[in-house]
């Protein structure tokens, strides 16, 4: 799917070109709020420090997916293999006529005026990852500064890290003076049992702060029973399904659900889109559930002018 100079990773999986029409049928207004643009690397190259090369994943291409899906909105997400050049990304916000808002990558360096022209464009939020094996670390001090500077234009910091490191970056965490959102529920080891300590562990920082929301998304990273249903009554990915349930109807008011496409470094396989729509109602079993998760909350953080 490359047009581009850039030579993919050996053994990159691309996006799956064909996803299946969801069954479910989402509510009204959906917010697709955690997906990714890729260049394409011909007109945004991709960053010199990235760990990874992915295949091209257009605007063009994600706003297809979003009306197949039958989503009203996305939310793009700074993707790592383009470091802190956000343009890729706020193209495709201001290409989208007010239906996408982004999440930017930013350093120490960035000036007021940069920060504003993002907001312009649509940026709420920035993203802060503590994946080692996708990024290099970033100093505390330097991410809590850029906290303090995106606090006072109302965005949030999206938080990316792996459960087994919460308990070391807990005091990080709980210091950000901003709304505070997981992704993919803090990775959880869904092997392990969900009221076990890890997880117990996640569930009690959501408790403890109520400035703390979750994505709870990316099934298809997490699973160990993978894509197959055994029948029309359970899931697929079903091994990810109590820890979604749990989040959603625990905290249902700070919860958000996103595609991921076009899911970079995936190893195992690579998801049908139409598949992971269907996954929702099994996390969300209720219409007032689906509605929060999908529509409100996300309406909430990203339009709020609009609600």
């Amino acid at each position: 799917m490359s047009t581009t100079p850039f030579e993919k990773t050996p053994g990159w999986l691309d996006w799956y070109a064909g996803p299946a029409k969801p069954r479910f049928v989402l509510p009204p207004g959906s917010v697709d709020a955690h997906c990714h643009v890729f260049g394409p690397g011909a007109e945004f190259p991709y960053a010199p420090e990235r760990k990874y090369t992915p295949c091209d994943a257009s605007k063009r291409q994600l706003f297809a997916l979003r009306d197949h899906l039958g989503f009203a909105r996305n939310v793009v997400v700074q993707a790592t293999c383009h470091g802190a050049d956000n343009r890729a990304m706020v193209d495709a916000c201001l290409a989208s006529a007010g239906r996408a808002r982004g999440v930017a990558t930013v350093r120490r360096s960035i000036t007021d005026a940069e920060l504003q022209q993002l907001h312009t464009a649509g940026v709420r939020g920035v993203r802060f990852n503590f994946v080692k094996r996708l990024v290099d670390f970033t100093p505390k001090d330097e991410l809590m500064e850029i906290a303090a500077r995106v606090a006072e234009l109302g965005w949030h910091v999206v938080i990316y890290f792996e459960a087994v490191d919460l308990p070391e970056l807990w005091d990080f965490f709980t210091a950000l003076p901003t709304t505070v959102v997981v992704d993919h529920m803090g990775r959880p080891n869904v092997t392990q049992p969900v009221d076990g300590p890890e997880f117990s562990l996640f569930l009690r920082f959501m408790a403890e702060h109520e400035n703390v929301w979750s994505k709870v998304s990316c099934p298809e990273r997490l699973s160990v029973s993978g894509p197959r249903a055994l029948n029309g009554e359970q899931a697929a990915y079903r091994d990810v399904v109590p820890f979604a349930r749990t989040v959603v109807e625990r905290f249902p008011d700070r919860v958000l659900w996103g595609t991921d496409w076009p899911h970079p470094n995936l190893k195992d396989h690579m998801p049908d889109d139409g598949l992971l729509v269907d996954f929702i109602p099994h996390i969300a079993p209720t219409p007032e559930l689906q509605r929060k998760l999908l529509v409100d909350n996300p309406m909430r953080l990203y339009w709020p002018e609009e609600t």
